[in-house]
């Protein structure tokens, strides 16, 4: 038991900051205050690159990382890494590490640095979770500062059963509060809802998670990716600590790029230059 003071004395280091990416700078400007030790959720249609953001924003952060992929497969996750890194796309990574000598040497040794470490077992158990984490303790003498799930219907049971997508949310929210690790979840949008089809480009509101099931993180991102522009728009649908729009209306701009997995800045669009002003022409101008 604790009294309000001794509770905020002892977890006061716990709710600090996260470090801030400047790529999501336009998600800080709405905001946005993504904290240690919470649960965040990052959820979106099919197809919006919702684990390329989880895995840009966490090798940009530079923490200890735990990934736990059962979305992605094992070389899919290492070679976004290498092409985020270097700055080759996903497809020039695959061939250079076919091809072997230097240019393999070159794609690991840009991973060299990274403290993302994988899980890659399908579907994720919450055995295989304890083991991982006692193997980080038993390695580094810690909990990583960062645990990142992808995704919560990859949780073993959790595919279509709305109880147990429960029971892994109340999990991960007892997870994040005994390690004190940030706990990043990924998590489905409706494809078949009327504004998936009249609207697609826009992040979902929050009623149009599945389940409902965004209600339950400190901190709810919506995303959507525009294939044309490849504008990536993020919308906080839930904050518990912070401004939030559950309608998704109001949302940061930023620029995707998938073939190297990286996200920038929106550059600020220029108005044209309109041409100098001129007055009509006059018969008296021909006398001049």
């Amino acid at each position: 038991m604790l009294t309000p003071g001794r509770s905020l004395t002892l977890h006061a280091e716990a709710g600090r900051e996260l470090p801030r990416v400047e790529a999501l700078q336009a998600l800080y400007n709405i905001g946005c205050r993504p904290r240690h030790g919470e649960v965040i959720m990052i959820a979106g249609r099919s197809g919006t690159q919702k684990s390329g953001l989880a895995l840009f924003w966490v090798a940009q952060m530079g923490l200890p990382t735990l990934y736990f992929s059962a979305d992605m497969s094992a070389f899919t996750a290492s070679s976004r890494l290498a092409s985020m890194a270097t700055g080759d796309s996903t497809e020039m990574v695959e061939a250079g590490m076919a091809a072997g000598g230097r240019y393999r040497e070159t794609y690991i040794d840009a991973l060299t640095d990274s403290r993302i470490t994988f899980s890659f077992g399908s579907p994720i158990t919450w055995k295989a979770v304890d083991e991982e984490l006692e193997a980080q303790v038993e390695l580094w003498d810690a909990y990583p500062e960062i645990l990142v799930f992808d995704n919560l219907m990859d949780f073993e049971n959790a595919e279509s059963d709305y109880t147990e997508q429960m029971a892994v949310m109340s999990g991960l929210t007892e997870l994040a509060r005994a390690t004190g690790s940030t706990v990043i979840v990924l998590h489905h949008a409706s494809d078949k809802s009327w504004e998936a089809k009249s609207d697609p480009w826009a992040p979902p509101s929050r009623d149009q998670v599945k389940g409902g099931l965004s209600e339950k993180p400190e901190l709810s991102l919506s995303v959507a990716l525009d294939p044309t522009s490849l504008e990536y728009r993020i919308a906080v649908i839930k904050q518990r600590m912070g401004p939030c729009d559950p309608t998704a209306r109001r949302y940061a701009t930023l620029r995707c790029q998938p073939e190297i997995t990286r996200f920038t800045a929106l550059e600020p669009r220029l108005s044209p230059v309109p041409p100098p002003a001129t007055r009509p022409w006059s018969p008296l101008d021909a006398l001049k």
